[in-house]
């Protein structure tokens, strides 16, 4: 084998580097490290070793998040979670110092202490099918190993047979069952013949002892990359600071408490709202904005009020979240800014610029806007001039005036003097180290509020002194997209999804512009730089990318993508600066969707101004951003705001490589919002295919003159220019806008119809008319008027419809998707994380809209989704070999409401490729299950699939190539066909097709051996209805809603079930009885009326009245509404119970719950029954075997619908298409059907017995009634 040994830095991840640890967590890190090494006793036990490295793990990282301890047999692990139930996360093996024979070394693996790794790892991995386990780490105090535990799935988890020693030696079947003889006979021979590398991290801490006791704080720096490696961040690989997927609670909370904000939640989403009133603070932002709105009039002098909501509150909420969210955007942009200068100047506070001592008020918050940001330093006013004169020129649209503000509000406009209490949570401290308390003025506590934290998110490895958390660009990306998404619980797309779309579609993208423009057949980037000559060249074929999100939020896509084209180009090696000399030397990757910048040596890339080689790279890193920004990236959102904060968060991306361009002026930020557009993505007056070259011919200005105005007004010099361009373009869309107006069918019938009326009406005529010929032609021309003024009408109402309110023109809002002849040529890349909106609210929110997708998109038929639109709509804008990429819901592919959209898919063969997320949560707020589908125009025969198991680390699993498999449509579609809907079924491996396939052979489906599956009671009260019995001697029972007890007749109660109470083969007994108002004459279910009651039952009579009111609330009331107040409210299948049956759970989370109830148990609507039809000879213990076995199960992980925790419904639609053996031997029947009746016999015993071993030897029954051979048994057994 081949040892290939990292040092603690290179272990880690990169953008895990950048991240400060603060000053408090490495001096605790160094206490409790010295603690464990001066306790280490070369006399003392293993045992007592091993608790030395418990407890310097938990006091420094994780107590009380995780918990650790020993498991089983297993040395010492560290939980996912923070008690023992939780999965294992790592796996430790503690050697004492001393013992050398056991502990491994970096020349030699193959000691006892990896070996036992190995054996623990398969027991968390095969016996538990742990699929979580994250490291397993070897020490004997002084040394520590670390290996990642996917080199150990790889290794031995996936090795077939090392996984049968391991089950044989488990089970007992070999020669001995001592752990040893695992060691020596099974585990070393195996290690030994490893042939390929084994990588793990390696240190030392004898060598650290220097730098941990030594008292030169500089020092400290060198025990960074130690802290972090023993860090549940690393070793648990959880999200960390900086990355994009983790929110600072706390930073949250307190900035959205300064906005005027809160966080609710609403069924599966959290939204944000506006406080309730009694709740506001009138010093908030926004609700200072609302009173300045409200009281100068100001939402009435908009021009379209109406774009802003249906009422005065309305209006006032959403123009004053628009501003204060243009605000916001605009100081923590400058926060980020201030942290970036004081970087560069090696943290000269002069540099500060947001604080009260600068900022006495908003008209000089508004000052610093307008007057400094947007103008250069000789341009500025004298009085501000001294106060920000190290505050540099931006030149970005973010600084001028938005719309809105020039007819509403400035934060000029807001009150100074008002206050608003301090959060009890907040991160500000008083002089004693305590949280403060009381109220402060709005702009104090806002500057001082972000003060409190780190905005450094650029910088070398470090320690944070001021123990201030960090926040950075990407976790402000996440803070911006919840706040935008107040109305719909808008969900942030994790940065470990945007950055693996990104990379997989744009380096498709990459690769067929070079193979299209250079006539090459490539197809890898690695293909690519083996025949790239020319890197200006190659530079232009990657600039000349187009990538669209047509629903783009907060730009976390854009951001991602724009990396991701960086990394494409050094991966090419065509990286260069303006001189057009190479980047050679660095390396420029994503890590964590982050731009990881290094030099040769692994170390960070950090901008010195004063050096000539920093320089050149800062200023590289700077034009590549913003060529790519400018060039390739395009968005569009329906939201204002989403637009705002998309711009600002591609500023930010250049921000963070902002140079000097001599002593004191930093490079201007381009204009790039004109590649961030507003508008309804999906409604569009003009078709992607109107003929503009009657237009172009016509008009003054052609595409070139319209891609130069729009690049021009990207880099304008000066406001003047800026505008004139603004003009210009707005004429030159105005003009193409009138010229297709003219083509428009309506239009030209109109001009037709117009053009004969004008010659009717206005031409002399040389004789005068008959009479009938006068009557005809005053008929004529009424026709004529009428008809003209119809369609003058319809154009009118057209061009007034509020449909088109908020359209987006894709036909020519982008130039640079347009060919020189006007033709719309399409994006090479539509990617994003379009809205999730079901038919329903569709109609709630937009239904004029909707009736014009209902016009205009094929998808927009019977239930449909604006998600599917969103597909049909990437289709349409993309070109012809384009790559394109969305996440969305997958109950597309299976739910009945989807069939449309399916058929879609199918006839036009969009789908590339499924990465499939099961039942893991990718979104953190929301309950939607996902997956990323890659599709194009390309029409393959199937598509790239994989599924990802539970709690499994899909994380990674979804990079692996190696793992997907070609899903062919001709499957799809056979197996359709077998289980009888349009669902796709999708699997894993073409063996899960063949066993799907194999299982309808000479099978006969569920639906024909039951009469149906029913549902238990439901008494709409079951705190009312079902009763406890309390005293075995007499009938006596418990009202749980009144905690009442009577002796009662018996006739009127039935023993009933609860859900919990149906288990897996159990016997089924009850002490709960459920009022059952009913008596069941031939077959039928009739009333007991109350009179009868009271007549026959009089103790039962007594119950009922006592809870008559009650009884007559249930369903706000509807009971007390019926004639029988007391009877079930929704009386279904009362007549089924009292029959031979089997019962089952109706959700199951890890296997089937299902059995016999031969005693005429009645059941609430948690439990469903299944009754055999006569024509059904099998017995209910041969069926009942079926029914729990594991190819059922299999059967509905693969066809149900996902549920949470990855269980299944056994409802009816679900179990009917599932096949059953055609014909059975009798006694094969017999032999499982006694084989059944034994567990049973003994779970009537001993509810607990372990039965596992029949239940093992019934599986294998049923397997062999399906035929199944043992490579597909494990298929099913691994699902």
């Amino acid at each position: 084998m081949e040892l290939k040994e990292l040092k603690p830095r290179k272990a880690l991840n990169k953008a895990f580097l950048k991240v400060k640890p603060n000053r408090t967590e490495i001096e605790g890190f160094k206490t409790n490290l010295i603690q464990l090494l001066d306790r280490t006793n070369d006399t003392e036990s293993e045992e007592f070793h091993k608790n030395l490295v418990i407890d310097f793990l938990k006091k420094t990282y994780y107590d009380p998040n995780h918990f650790i301890n020993t498991k089983g047999r297993n040395d010492l692990v560290i939980h996912n979670g923070n008690n023992a139930s939780s999965s294992v996360g790592v796996i430790i093996e503690a050697k004492k110092p001393t013992n050398k024979t056991e502990m491994i070394t970096t020349k030699k693996l193959n000691a006892k202490a990896f070996q036992e790794l190995v054996l623990y790892y398969l027991r968390e991995r095969i016996t538990h099918k742990n699929l979580e386990v994250k490291h397993l780490v070897a020490t004997n105090i002084n040394e520590w190993f670390i290996f990642d535990a996917t080199l150990f799935d790889r290794l031995f988890a996936q090795n077939k047979n090392l996984v049968k020693q391991f089950n044989d030696f488990e089970g007992g079947r070999l020669a001995d069952t001592k752990t040893d003889f695992f060691y020596k006979q099974i585990a070393e021979p195996f290690i030994a013949d490893i042939k390929t590398e084994i990588e793990f991290t390696y240190f030392d801490l004898q060598e650290y002892q220097k730098p941990l006791r030594n008292s030169d704080k500089a020092d400290d720096n060198k025990l960074i990359a130690l802290f972090k490696l023993l860090s549940a961040e690393h070793l648990l690989k959880l999200p960390f600071t900086n990355d994009s997927n983790s929110l600072d609670k706390r930073f949250y909370s307190e900035l959205l408490h300064i906005i005027g904000l809160t966080e609710t939640k609403e069924g599966g989403k959290k939204l944000i709202e506006r406080n309730k009133e009694g709740e506001r603070n009138s010093g908030s932002i926004l609700e200072d904005a609302i009173i300045q709105l409200d009281s100068l009039d100001k939402i009435n002098r908009l021009d379209r009020p109406s774009q802003f909501g249906s009422t005065q509150q309305e209006r006032l909420f959403n123009v004053g979240l628009e501003l204060s969210i243009t605000w916001i955007n605009r100081i923590l942009f400058l926060k980020l800014l201030e942290a970036q200068l004081i970087t560069y100047h090696k943290g000269d506070k002069s540099y500060s610029f947001l604080s009260l001592d600068k900022i006495k008020n908003y008209d000089d918050l508004n000052s610093l806007f307008f007057q400094v940001l947007a103008r250069k330093y000789d341009d500025r006013n004298q009085d501000v001039k001294k106060t920000f004169e190290k505050v540099p020129y931006l030149n970005s649209s973010l600084f001028e005036p938005t719309e809105i503000e020039q007819v509403t509000l400035f934060i000029s406009n807001l009150k100074d003097d008002k206050t608003i209490p301090v959060i009890s949570s907040t991160v500000l401290k008083n002089d004693q180290g305590k949280k403060r308390t009381g109220n402060l003025t709005t702009l104090e506590y806002l500057f001082d509020f972000l003060n409190a934290y780190d905005f450094t998110s650029e910088g070398s490895e470090e320690i944070q002194e001021d123990n201030k958390s960090l926040i950075n660009a990407s976790v402000l990306g996440l803070i911006f997209e919840k706040i935008n998404g107040y109305k719909e619980g808008s969900f942030f797309t994790p940065g470990f999804i945007t950055m693996y779309m990104c990379r997989e579609t744009i380096r498709k993208s990459v690769v067929q512009k070079f193979n299209e423009t250079k006539n090459w057949n490539c197809s890898t980037v690695e293909e690519l730089y083996d025949k790239i000559e020319d890197r200006k060249e190659a530079n232009d074929i990657v600039n000349s990318i187009k990538i669209c999100d047509p629903a783009v939020g907060s730009g976390h896509f854009l951001v991602s993508a724009l990396n991701e084209m960086i990394a494409v180009k050094n991966d090419l090696k065509i990286l260069q600066d303006r001189t057009g000399k190479r980047l050679k030397e660095y390396q420029v990757e994503v890590v964590n969707d982050e731009l990881i910048v290094t030099d040769e040596e692994g170390e960070l890339f950090d901008y010195n101004p004063t050096n000539k080689e920093s320089q050149r790279i800062q200023e590289t890193l700077f034009h590549e951003k913003q060529t790519i920004i400018e060039n390739c990236l395009f968005g569009v959102d329906i939201n204002p705001n989403s637009v705002k904060i998309c711009r600002l968060r591609l500023w930010i991306e250049l921000l963070k490589n902002a140079y000097y361009k001599n002593a004191t002026e930093l490079e201007t930020l381009p204009n790039i919002d004109i590649n961030i557009k507003c508008g309804n993505s999906l409604v569009s007056r003009f078709a992607i295919d109107a003929d503009l070259k009657q237009a172009l011919k016509k008009s003054k200005w052609s595409i070139d003159s319209y891609r130069i105005a729009v690049d021009t007004y990207r880099n304008a010099e000066s406001k003047e220019q800026k505008r004139e361009m603004e003009k210009l373009i707005a004429d030159i869309k105005s003009d193409f806008r009138s010229e297709i107006s003219l083509n428009d069918p309506i239009v030209k019938k109109y001009r037709k119809l117009s053009g004969e009326l004008f010659q009717m009406t206005q031409q002399t005529q040389l004789f005068e008319m008959s009479k009938k010929e006068k009557d005809d032609w005053n008929k004529k021309v009424s026709e004529l008027t009428q008809e003209t003024k119809k369609l003058e009408t319809e154009i009118e109402e057209i061009k007034a419809n509020k449909i088109f309110e908020n359209s987006f023109e894709w036909r020519f809002e982008f130039p640079e998707v347009l060919n020189d002849e006007g033709d719309f040529i399409g994006f090479n890349v539509v990617i994003g994380n379009p809205p999730y909106m079901r038919v329903q609210e569709i109609q709630a929110t937009q239904p004029n809209q909707k009736i014009y997708y209902e016009t205009q998109y094929q998808n927009a038929k019977a239930a449909y989704d604006l998600a599917n639109l969103f597909f049909e709509l990437a289709i349409n804008i993309s070109n012809p070999k384009a790559h394109n990429s969305f996440i969305f819901p997958h109950k597309f592919f299976n739910s009945a409401s989807s069939e449309v959209f399916r058929n879609y898919l199918i006839e036009g063969k969009f789908i590339d490729k499924v990465a499939h997320f099961g039942a893991n949560m990718v979104f953190e707020d929301a309950d939607t299950y996902t997956c990323i589908a890659w599709f194009s125009r390309h029409q393959n025969k199937g598509f790239d699939f994989q599924q990802f198991p539970f709690k499994s680390d899909f994380q990674n699993l979804m990079t692996k190539n190696e793992n997907y498999s070609l899903m062919s449509y001709e499957m799809i579609n056979k197996a359709s066909q077998l289980y009888g809907s349009n669902q796709w079924i999708m699997f894993n491996s073409e063996l899960g097709f063949n066993i799907f396939e194999k299982i309808y052979k000479q099978s006969k489906l569920f639906a024909d051996a039951f009469e149906g599956i029913f549902q238990g009671l439901a008494t709409s009260k079951d705190d009312l209805y079902i009763l406890e019995k309390t005293n075995d001697d007499v009938f006596k029972l418990k009202v749980p809603i009144s905690a009442k007890e009577y002796e009662l007749e018996k006739e009127l109660f039935k023993p009933f079930l609860m859900g919990k109470d149906v288990q897996r083969y159990s016997y089924l007994t009850t002490n709960r009885f459920v009022f059952f108002p009913y008596k069941l004459v031939n077959g039928n279910a009739e009333i007991v009326s109350i009179d009868e009651i009271r007549e026959k039952y009089p103790k039962t009579y007594q119950y009922v009245i006592d809870h008559e009111n009650i009884f007559r609330a249930r369903e706000s009331g509807k009971a007390g509404k019926m004639q029988h107040w007391h009877a079930y409210i929704y009386p279904k299948n009362l007549n089924k119970f009292e029959q031979p049956k089997l019962t089952s759970m109706e959700i199951c989370a890890n296997h089937p719950n299902v059995t016999l109830n031969l005693e005429n148990l009645y059941h609430t609507t948690k439990a469903y029954s299944w009754v055999k039809k006569e024509t059904t000879k099998e017995s209910y213990e041969y069926l009942l075997s079926i029914a729990n076995s594991k190819v059922l199960w299999w059967f509905l992980k693969t066809t149900g619908d996902t549920l949470q925790g990855d269980a299944r419904t056994f409802k009816t639609n679900y179990l009917n298409p599932f096949p059953l053996p055609l014909i059975v031997e009798q006694a094969k029947e017999n032999s499982i059907s006694e084989k059944v009746k034994i567990v049973m016999e003994q779970k009537k015993l001993n509810a607990k017995a372990n039965t596992t071993e029949v239940e093992n030897e019934i599986n294998e029954l049923v397997y062999q009634l399906y035929h199944l051979t043992e490579e597909e048994i494990k298929i099913i057994e691994n699902i």
